[in-house]
């Protein structure tokens, strides 16, 4: 997981991306200088670890995502299960209604997902 832990700066930056891809390397350089302040120098470092963490690349100075926002989040969401609850959605789950009400909507979604999950293993 510590790979895919992200600072506050660091999901920023990755927000900028998903938003913006592909973008060059040049523009995005812009975009940080506009949106944080940044230097080209610190646009570039953020930029080379987070490629480094295979979640962002860089090829021919046009920058795209090597995960989508989308599963960059489940990515995480797995993990957080996993090392909070021993990977148990139940033991998850129960914990997060000790202290939140599910309404009909969540149900139903919910519900909706366990049953499309037994039709994908049938």
């Amino acid at each position: 997981m510590e790979e895919y832990k992200l600072g506050i700066m660091e999901m920023r930056f990755a927000q900028l991306i998903w938003e913006h891809e592909p973008v060059s390397s040049g523009e995005l350089v812009k975009l940080c200088e506009a949106q944080f302040g940044w230097k080209k120098s610190t646009t570039y470092t953020m930029l080379r670890r987070l490629c480094q963490r295979n979640i962002f690349q860089n090829e021919d100075g046009v920058v795209t995502s090597s995960m989508s926002r989308e599963e960059f989040d489940a990515l995480q969401s797995e993990k957080f299960v996993e090392e909070k609850f021993s990977g148990s959605l139940p033991r998850f789950l129960a914990a997060f209604t000790m202290r939140n009400k599910l309404s009909e909507k969540d149900i139903n979604e919910l519900m909706q997902l366990i049953d499309e999950s037994r039709r994908k293993d049938s």
